[in-house]
Order: structure tokens, then C-alpha cells, then sequence
């Protein structure tokens, strides 16, 4: 064999290796930059996910089991509420799902942009919809159409992403709740809806739910899911 033939061998040897690093570090960038996903299950008690603590521990569980180091919150809002025993009574304010995400950017499993901060998040521009709306595991959510129905996707929120000020229960007791009589504000992360007026396309407010249990949210297409977002 020829120096020149060596030469060659060596040089595309050399290349593949490049190569392969920089596939290896291109996947590992990618799974390092999810920051936002679509709980794959949900707590199994409808919606009742113990209050903001149990919901941001579900997502972080989630997100630790595929490898992510990031700390993530859930974006659910909950509800004003006004204690009247007291004299003065006593209110407390609700908190915004917008305030407790971090600034962004976000990314998906699949390291696709969702959104670059809190105001394109929540503008025409958020690039959520049922191709990139995804699980950790970077797997697409069941939507309008499939069975089963799991676009109702839990926020509690308006479409800005506060609290909603609408009255009556919207957030399940503040996610508290596994009761029939209770409700609490859906989005649709597929974009689809009844028709298509501009709440039925929101991806975080398009109605409330038809109970808190883990047997009623199905009844308009739930599942007892909810967004998280990393607030790294």
C-alpha cells in the first residue's frame, strides 16, 4: 500500500472520529437544552396534584428520570381567595403561571425553540402546537382526534398566563381538588378545538373542565397533564 493510500486512510479515520464527536456532542446539547415538556402522566387524583409544591415535584421527578438536571416549575396559576371571618377579611392574592417559569428560552425535547421569554410565550409567535408540544421523553401528545382525547392540558390561567379573575373555582381548589363539583381552566396544546375561535386554539386557555377527578377530566378531553417549565 502507497504513502499516499495511508495518507488517505488515516485522514478519513481521522474525519469519522470528528465526526462522531460532534454528533455525540450535538445530541447531548440537545438533551441538555430541554426546558420544557408536557408531563407524560399525571398524578393519578385528577387535579388534584397537591397544591404548586406537588406539581412542581412531579415535573421535576419526570425530567430527573430522563436525565435532566434542570429544576422545573409548573405552569398553573391559582386562585384569589377572600377569607370574610375576618375582620378586615383577609385576601390572598393568586399567583400567575407566567410568574413562576423562569425567563426563558425554552426548548423542547428535541431541542426545537417553544419560546424565547415570557412575552413571546405568550404571543402569536409561541411555537407550540401538537408537532412540538412534547413529553420528556420527546413524545407527542395525544390530541384532538386521537383516542384518548388528552389535549386538555391543565393551567388555571388567562390567556396572558395570570390568574383568572372570572369567579367561580378555576383552578380545582388550587389544585386541590378531586371533586365533581369543581373545574379548572384547560388550554388545548394541539391548537384544535370546536371550531376555531381564539379561545379553542389557545394552548393555555380554552375552557374550564368538566370536574377535578381523575374520571372527570376526560369528559372534554383531559388527562390530568400540565405544563413544566424550567426556571434555570
Amino acid at each position: 500500500m502507497s504513502k499516499f493510500t495511508n495518507r488517505t486512510a488515516v485522514h478519513g479515520v481521522a474525519a469519522l472520529v470528528i465526526c462522531c464527536f460532534a454528533a455525540i456532542a450535538q445530541a447531548q446539547s440537545a438533551g441538555e437544552e430541554m426546558s420544557f415538556f408536557i408531563t407524560s402522566v399525571g398524578k393519578g387524583d385528577g387535579a388534584n396534584l397537591g397544591g404548586l409544591d406537588g406539581a412542581d415535584a412531579h415535573c421535576n421527578a419526570l425530567a430527573s428520570a430522563v436525565g435532566s438536571s434542570k429544576t422545573f416549575s409548573a405552569y398553573l396559576s391559582t386562585s384569589m381567595s377572600i377569607d370574610r371571618s375576618t375582620d378586615p377579611m383577609t385576601i390572598t392574592n393568586g399567583i400567575s403561571a407566567r410568574d413562576r417559569i423562569g425567563a426563558g428560552p425554552w426548548y423542547n425535547a428535541k431541542g426545537e425553540l417553544i419560546a424565547n421569554n415570557v412575552e413571546d410565550l405568550h404571543s402569536d409567535s409561541v411555537n407550540i402546537s401538537i408537532l412540538t408540544a412534547l413529553d420528556e421523553n420527546g413524545n407527542p401528545v395525544n390530541g384532538r382526534g386521537s383516542q384518548p382525547n388528552k389535549h386538555d392540558i391543565l393551567t388555571g390561567s388567562d390567556s396572558a398566563g395570570h390568574f383568572s379573575t372570572a369567579g367561580g373555582d378555576t383552578t380545582c381548589s388550587n389544585w386541590t381538588s378531586n371533586s365533581e363539583d369543581g373545574s379548572a381552566i384547560v388550554g388545548h396544546h394541539d391548537r384544535v378545538g370546536l371550531n376555531d375561535a381564539r379561545n379553542m386554539v389557545s394552548w393555555n386557555s380554552s375552557h374550564g373542565s368538566r370536574g377535578c377527578g381523575e374520571e372527570h377530566l376526560p369528559r372534554s378531553g383531559g388527562a390530568g397533564l400540565f405544563y413544566c417549565f424550567s426556571t434555570d
